[in-house]
């Protein structure tokens, strides 16, 4: 196969910051790397609500760039210059812009893959077309599931959509979504799932809130907010009769912390509710062992690696029919599926698990195998060399010159 010497991926987090865009990304650059590419990642957001801040508190600055390497990937973190209070969004994203276009004049990079449409796609294609570059273009969820309802960025999606070279997604709904919206992606677009590396949980750290966990324990991981669901694990939670304690590892954003203050006092399970708050992601799995039943009640959801996480961990999980979730669990098999926004449901599915421990054991051990047999790196790893092969060839044919090797 033939190979690009130097790729950029974009990306708007990367380890050490927490999030599912920044694990993926570190894992696809890994997989390219040992593909044989070299890798450099470049890391910045198209939300300026930091910059607006420093701004006001009379932190001004000129753009920085600060460059480092992890584990032989070449790191660009971008930071645009702040200069005024009265400073728009365009201000900063040229200013970025600009930086990617010093990043490749220095570097030469031969293809360009932005993860998430909105914070990277469109600069990323942008720089791919003024530069006669092919990009790649991954949807990862909310780019497609919230951010397509905001009219002022319709047009820009749609943009980025047309012009990538190929188009790849984590779920077979976010492809049929995205060439409903732009048919022409069709011919150029592939949807394929996350994949985890095999965890071994026993060298994890112990959880410091273990103590305080009692009876049935039902969990669920990740940064909450208006897509994860909550409310109905809540709902459902109310419903339930013996003994439990509903584990909630992560925080709530702090956007819609009213929000969420509100539901856990209305709830009136208070004294049932443990919320860790902001912790690493080794002390986050290291509570997993300890459910008994783990739930991901999501509105939409992409391809959650929590998801994921629990099945390896052999935790009997209970999703809903949405994105990947969906895709990933068959009901009854490998976990139990339920219609999104129903706690009604969520109820019944736990009761059952709860009744009967040894159907949670035997869900638990079917997930982990379909885990390890299915979602393996090195599965995902042959999905991305296929893609890249694809955009290698189908650049070719249309331009009529090869790339460099």
């Amino acid at each position: 196969m033939k190979k690009f010497q130097r790729v950029c991926l974009t990306v708007q987090e990367f380890p050490p910051e927490v999030g599912g865009v920044g694990v993926s990304a570190k894992r696809i650059s890994l997989f390219l790397k040992n593909l044989g590419y070299e890798v450099h990642v470049a890391v910045f957001r198209s939300v300026f609500r930091q910059e607006r801040k420093l701004a006001e508190a009379g932190q001004f600055r000129r753009s920085l760039r600060e460059t480092s390497e992890q584990d032989d990937i070449i790191v660009h973190r971008l930071y645009p210059a702040i200069r005024s209070t009265l400073a728009r969004d365009q201000d900063y994203l040229m200013d970025i812009y600009g930086q990617l276009t010093l990043l490749y004049q220095e570097y030469q990079f031969t293809v360009l893959h932005s993860f998430f449409i909105n914070e990277t796609g469109f600069v990323t294609t942008l720089l791919g077309k003024e530069n006669d570059l092919p990009v790649i273009t991954s949807v990862r969820g909310a780019d497609l599931h919230k951010h397509l309802f905001d009219f002022q960025q319709q047009k820009q999606i749609a943009w980025t959509l047309e012009n990538s070279d190929w188009t790849t997604f984590v779920s077979q709904d976010l492809m049929k979504r995205a060439r409903i919206f732009v048919p022409a992606i069709k011919q150029r677009s592939s949807a394929f799932l996350n994949s985890i590396v095999p965890l071994d949980f026993t060298y994890l750290p112990t959880p410091k809130l273990l103590s305080s966990l009692r009876g049935t324990v039902i969990g669920s991981v990740g940064n909450f907010r208006d897509k994860k669901g909550i409310e109905y694990l809540l709902d459902a939670c109310q419903k339930i009769t013996s003994e439990f304690t509903l584990l909630l590892v992560g925080e709530f954003v702090a956007k819609e912390a009213g929000y969420w203050e509100q539901e856990l006092s209305r709830s009136g399970l208070a004294d049932r509710i443990i919320v860790t708050g902001t912790i690493s992601r080794e002390e986050a799995l290291g509570y997993l062992p300890y459910m008994d039943i783990f739930v991901i009640p999501s509105l939409n959801d992409g391809c959650p690696n929590a998801l994921l996480e629990a099945m390896l961990a052999e935790r009997a999980v209970i999703g809903t029919r949405v994105d990947a979730i969906g895709e990933i669990i068959e009901d009854g098999v490998d976990g139990l599926l339920v219609n999104p926004y129903s706690g009604e449901e969520l109820a019944i599915a736990m009761t059952q698990l709860i009744a009967n421990p040894y159907q949670g054991q035997m869900l638990g051990k079917a997930a982990k195998q379909k885990v390890l047999n299915f979602l393996n790196p090195q599965r995902e790893m042959a999905d991305w060399a296929k893609v890249y092969q694809l955009v290698t060839q189908q650049y070719e044919q249309i331009n009529g010159k090869l790339l460099p090797v």
